[in-house]
């Protein structure tokens, strides 16, 4: 999981990553993990390509490996994130990603708020 969100982000943003990939993996292992639900899809007998975490009612984490995007891994992810949440979902981009952008806007979510990220 740890992988495919790091060289999601680093496929993604020209800006520098504010943590290691050591502190990432730690993240996902001490505290995503043990406390979102986490579903990931993986090749046959291969890689995981892609993950999602999910909280209480957001879209906590979405993430498709570099090579693997645009054949609908993601689509199914954010279905089964959409039936698992029923009562509706929230999640959070940067700005600069619009590709994450439109892929949520072609999925029926609408932008209510922009940030400087401080949060």
């Amino acid at each position: 999981m740890a992988g495919v969100h790091v060289a999601a982000i680093d496929a993604t943003y020209d800006f520098p990553q504010v943590h290691t990939d050591e502190e990432v993996r730690r993240w996902i292992r001490d505290i995503v993990l043990p406390t979102q639900e986490v579903w990931v899809a993986a090749v046959a007998d291969g890689p995981v390509v892609a993950v999602m975490a999910l909280d209480a009612d957001m879209v906590e984490q979405l993430y498709v490996a570099p090579g693997w995007t645009g054949r609908g891994i993601g689509s199914r992810l954010l279905s089964l994130a959409k039936e698992r949440r029923p009562d509706g979902l929230e999640l959070w981009t940067f700005q600069v990603n619009a590709g994450a952008r439109r892929f949520y806007e072609r999925h029926g979510f609408i932008e209510v708020e922009y940030t400087d990220g401080g949060r």
